[in-house]
């Protein structure tokens, strides 16, 4: 009978099996070997990459693209590799009852490969005046302030506002297993209730907006006609907070609409803050604040139907613009591409109306504020803009978030046109009307400096939603001017 031969060979590696380096077997990967998308390699190196991919706050654009990028990328690795760590919920069973409740057990926990897994931006460890350095690992630079009202919550029992402690907050109390859910049913009705009320009411108008943190840095000093902290000195760099935004619509309206932007900054200054409210259109549908109530009543939504949401060609703002004959030079704008924005990021802004500045010893100028984008003007026509929005209602919401966090950090220059009263009195025009320009012509724009948007919001309702704007929030060296609806806005806001 034959005998089966057998050999000391090691036997060839399967597709599910790699080679065995000790026996000669090649380094190349085989189709069923893990690969880089698993867990292992996907996270490897996460922490060094992360680590070594500094260069957000460099003045050079290819170095904070290549530093973003590679954030971006060890960021999402990191993400994937945490979530994979918690595939299911173990104690999940003993958080029901009322042992549960008084005595939770320990649930599992993963230290994250770097800090910007858990961070909402990367950029928020780029460094500012004021937001400060980047905290340390491991340390919330917040715990400072907050420590006169801190409440260690350690061990204990999740209850209601009133201190009851309660089991299950996830789960409505029904009748049987299927419902009805009864009114008895107090822990229900006291999350519905704070639920409700938690939100504040939306803007009348601009409550659609998108902002970032950055900084305004002037080119030279401005003592001679204003004794503003953010001109003291050339180089000198003042915190900001821009928000952008629509005027018309809600807030969940739509990116592209025709309409006017709001581009409003506000300087956290030696002095205080100073916010400079604008449009990105240099003019305004009215000379009078008087008016303003009824513009707005106009160019929202027809009454009896509520539409159209976000436009202004419609009856009731029609019948508005043919009462009102100043309306014209506006409405030559905001019909035109000028309203609509191919992004924030490529969107001139303007103060409007005439400021004065004032130095040291009492002399004052009037101004207009300019602010210019470094990527140029650019907008979309109105077929563009109607299939952007069907795709993409966050469009330039996107566009401004995407661009910051791939180091694309956009950039804007402000200049002035500055004039003496007694030129004012020369000119053809009143400088007080808002309806009118001042001629680059006859004043030309003088460049003072630059703007840049550097970090995002950690937290869009708390920043970009209860940040508040208004004109009368000036610093010694801004003052205002006789201008109508400036001084009507100074009393609104």
């Amino acid at each position: 009978m034959a005998t089966k031969r057998t050999s000391n060979k090691a036997p060839p590696p399967t597709s599910r099996q790699a080679p065995n380096p000790a026996s000669g077997g090649s380094d190349k990967q085989t189709s069923g070997a893990p690969s880089a998308r698993t867990p292992a390699r996907a996270s490897q190196g996460v922490a060094s990459r992360a680590a070594s991919a500094g260069g957000m706050d460099s003045d050079s654009p290819d170095v904070r693209a290549e530093a973003a990028a590679g954030r971006l990328a060890a960021k999402m690795a990191g993400t994937d590799q945490l979530a994979r760590s918690f595939p299911s919920n173990a104690i999940k069973a003993a958080e029901y009852g009322r042992q549960g409740s008084l005595n939770p057990p320990q649930g599992k926990s993963e230290d994250p490969p770097s800090n910007d897994v858990s961070a909402s931006t990367i950029t928020e460890t780029n460094v500012s005046d004021k937001t400060g350095n980047a905290a340390d690992a491991g340390v919330n630079p917040n715990n400072a302030p907050l420590e006169r009202v801190r409440v260690d919550s350690a061990g204990r029992a999740l209850t209601t506002n009133h201190g009851v402690a309660i089991s299950d907050n996830q789960n409505s109390l029904k009748a049987g297993l299927r419902g009805p859910t009864l009114l008895e049913d107090f822990v229900l009705r006291e999350k519905i209730t704070h639920f409700d009320h938690e939100r504040i009411p939306e803007r009348i108008v601009h409550a659609r907006g998108s902002a970032a943190h950055g900084f305004f840095e002037s080119y030279e000093a401005l003592t001679d006609i204003t004794m503003a902290a953010p001109f003291a000195e050339a180089g000198k760099r003042t915190p900001v907070f821009v928000r952008f935004s629509t005027v018309a619509g809600e807030r969940g309206s739509f990116d592209l609409a025709r309409d006017v932007r709001g581009f409003a900054v506000k300087f956290y200054t030696d002095e205080g803050n100073w916010d400079l409210v604008g449009n990105n259109i240099p003019v305004f549908f009215i000379q009078d604040a008087m008016n303003f109530p009824d513009l707005i009543h106009a160019v929202k939504p027809e009454p009896h139907n509520a539409m159209p949401q976000a436009a202004s060609a419609h009856d009731t703002f029609w019948d508005f613009a043919s009462l009102m004959p100043e309306i014209t030079h506006m409405l030559m704008w905001v019909m035109s591409d000028r309203a609509i924005p191919r992004s924030y990021r490529m969107m001139q802004g303007f103060g409007v109306h005439t400021f004065r500045m004032v130095n040291a010893q009492g002399e004052s100028v009037f101004v207009k504020f300019h602010w210019t984008p470094m990527l140029g003007t650019h907008s979309v026509v109105w077929d563009e803009a109607v299939k952007i929005n069907g795709a993409d209602p966050d469009f330039h919401r996107r566009d401004l978030w995407e661009a910051i966090e791939g180091g694309a950090y956009p950039e804007y220059e402000l200049a002035l046109q500055i004039f003496t009263e007694q030129q004012a009195q020369e000119f053809t025009f009143d400088v007080l009307d808002s309806t009118k320009i001042v001629p680059e012509e006859l004043v030309p724009l003088r460049p003072v400096g630059r703007l840049v948007l550097n970090r995002n919001p950690d937290n869009f309702f708390a920043e970009t939603e209860q940040v508040a704007f208004a004109t009368h929030h000036i610093i010694p060296g801004i003052d205002f001017s006789n201008d109508p609806l400036l001084q009507g806005r100074n009393h609104s806001y």
